[in-house]
């Protein structure tokens, strides 16, 4: 099955790609890789959870929220591929967790990217990945992840 197809099956609608927010671009690609710029869980134009996971956001509530950080994901993915299809192998992922002190289960929040991008890619979406707590995150998002993703 295609990764394309999966989606559909899983009746995940991608979004329009959000915009960057200040000076970069969405992704970069450079030889077999494609690097994505980190999304936050924008959605329906907006956040609609902000602040800090472990005082504003409770862990349930991030765990969704770095879920459609990875929607966002693979809509820049799609924007810049033309196909999910041309994805080989998701590579590394960096997620950023704004947590309130004491706060230190962001594996556990990441999880809501990972567990996603393996439902969809399996194997090829088995990934190294970091995630780190921050002491705020771009618009007040609970959540960033970036990626960088082996292209055919």
């Amino acid at each position: 099955m295609s990764f394309e197809a999966r989606i559909t099956e899983l009746g995940i609608e991608l979004p329009t790609p959000p915009v960057p927010v200040a000076a970069y671009v969405p992704a970069v690609t450079s030889g077999s890789l494609l690097w994505i710029s980190g999304q936050v869980p924008i959605r329906d134009g907006g956040l609609p959870r902000t602040g800090l996971v472990g005082a504003d956001v409770t862990q349930d509530d991030a765990i969704e929220e770095a879920r459609w950080c990875a929607i966002n994901l693979l809509a820049q993915m799609r924007a810049a591929l033309g196909s999910l299809d041309r994805v080989a192998r998701i590579v590394k992922l960096q997620v950023f967790v704004a947590s309130a002190p004491g706060f230190t289960m962001q594996p556990l929040v990441a999880n809501g990217t990972s567990e996603l991008l393996v439902e969809i890619f399996g194997d090829a979406g088995r990934h190294a990945r970091s995630a780190v707590g921050v002491a705020a995150l771009p618009l007040g998002a609970p959540v960033e992840v970036d990626a960088v993703i082996e292209i055919r």
